[in-house]
């Protein structure tokens, strides 16, 4: 498959929940990113109404998933990109970045000013992520330094530096 720049991408909503479980599982080797994006949904602390998107063909099948729920850097609100998802025989067809960039686009519209990704270090700087490490900002685990990137909404406010507090569902 060709990449596609006409995914239609919006947030979930309830009638997408069981859609978006069939995505992780079919995307991921073991239900524990499906497992985690339900355990978020029940985090009041950690969710985040509007901040989980979903790409969708023009018929409107589901293919792609990307969410963002409450972190902290440090004291300073910020969001964690993940997990994102996308059906296998959609997967690099462009379905995960219209996901992505339109979850970091809701975030900034709601005025989040800071997200952090623990994932593949070839894919996250396309969207402007960059190693979180050359920021200050850490892990309390232990993980590829390439692998922990930052970016900031908001060019008018620098990333701050500190750990990575994660939602409980996260476990870390």
């Amino acid at each position: 498959m060709s990449l596609r720049t006409d995914w239609i991408t919006r947030a979930e909503t309830d009638a997408d929940i069981p859609a978006i479980r069939e995505i992780d599982l079919a995307a991921f080797d073991t239900p524990l990113e499906a497992d985690l994006v339900e355990a978020l949904r029940g985090d009041a602390s950690a969710w985040i109404d509007g901040l989980s998107i979903v790409a969708a063909t023009k018929d409107g099948r589901l293919v792609g998933h990307a969410l963002l729920t409450r972190c902290h850097i440090d004291d300073a609100p910020a969001l964690c990109l993940g997990p994102v998802a996308v059906i296998p025989e959609y997967q690099r067809t462009g379905a995960g970045s219209a996901a992505v960039r339109a979850a970091l686009r809701a975030a900034k519209d709601i005025g989040e000013h800071f997200a952090v990704v623990l994932g593949h270090p070839p894919y996250y700087p396309r969207f402007g992520f960059t190693r979180a490490s050359a920021h200050g900002i850490g892990v309390t685990i232990d993980v590829p330094d390439e692998a922990l990137m930052a970016l900031t909404l908001d060019p008018s406010r620098p990333l701050p530096g500190g750990t990575v507090r994660y939602a409980a569902p996260f476990g870390i």
